[in-house]
């Protein structure tokens, strides 16, 4: 008997993964948690019922959510990231040896562990000595929080889910509030190609360009995200992600990749028109 999972992108649109065997699941307080073995995307983990991440396509998301600032902030030296308790983010992040602190803020405790025993490439990255990692509601976390961090990645999974709180207005200010003079941002900014997402896109880009003076978006093709084309939101105080870009300098560092390249930086910002109409719909 073949088993299937299948992640509900609309109520009429499904990705289908050809499952070898379920290696882990379980009911947390916040999220059900599954981790699935395939033959094509190799392990992948599952929240609620949506594909998080898998093995084979994770270094796209990681890298993009990433590189793309630290390529353009001339001095990260204390980062916060919001979620990412698997671990890739933190990974990511330790290739630069400038920075000398990563706090990683994940909710869910579980979440940790599961990566840490079925996803080792990833959980790898919470081991380097400058992350620590807080078991916290991260929009409580910032409320504390001011002229503290350069960068802040949001990592969080769903903006409808139980990371909601991390979607809205007052986190948008609270992250501006925690960040140094010239601090940036950047959040996953989810799927704009069908209807029902939209939506989330829109309100997203509105509550970040209202917060900060600098606002852009930026994709990626992520195979199991929803539709397979992903949005980045960049938001920041003084940068900006093209004319502030320092191909040299981030080149010399001799950091190996399999996404991301200065190249690819500049041309993930121009955008399809239709998601341009929707972004400068909402800074008006």
């Amino acid at each position: 008997m073949e088993l299937w999972f299948s992640d509900y992108h609309t109520d009429k649109v499904k990705l289908s993964v050809k499952v070898e065997k379920q290696l882990f699941g379980a009911e947390t307080d916040l999220q059900r948690i599954d981790v699935f073995e395939s033959a094509e995307f190799g392990r992948f983990l599952s929240s609620d019922g949506s594909i998080v991440f898998s093995e084979k396509d994770e270094f796209v998301y990681d890298e993009m959510i990433v590189h793309v600032p630290m390529a353009v902030h001339p001095n990260v030296e204390k980062v916060l990231v919001i979620g990412g308790g698997d671990g890739g983010v933190a990974r990511e992040l330790s290739l630069y040896n400038e920075i000398k602190q990563i706090d990683v803020v994940e909710a869910d405790e579980t979440f940790v562990q599961v990566c840490k025993e079925f996803f080792p490439d990833n959980a790898c990255g919470l081991e380097d000595p400058r992350v620590t990692v807080y078991y916290r509601d991260g929009l409580r976390f910032l409320r504390t929080k001011q002229e503290e961090y350069d960068l802040i990645i949001n990592d969080a999974i769903d903006p409808l889910g139980h990371t909601a709180g991390l979607f809205t207005k007052e986190f948008y200010g609270n992250c501006y509030r925690a960040l140094r003079e010239d601090g940036m941002m950047v959040y996953q900014h989810g799927s704009p190609f069908y209807d029902e997402d939209e939506e989330s896109c829109r309100l997203m880009h509105r509550k970040a360009s209202h917060s900060f003076p600098i606002s852009k978006v930026y994709q990626a093709h992520i195979p199991t995200c929803s539709s397979g084309y992903w949005l980045f939101g960049f938001a920041s105080k003084k940068y900006h992600p093209l004319r502030d870009l320092d191909e040299t300098r981030w080149k010399e560092r001799g950091l190996q990749t399999w996404y991301y390249t200065t190249n690819l930086h500049k041309g993930a910002f121009m955008l399809p028109k239709y998601v341009e109409d929707m972004l400068l719909e909402e800074e008006n």
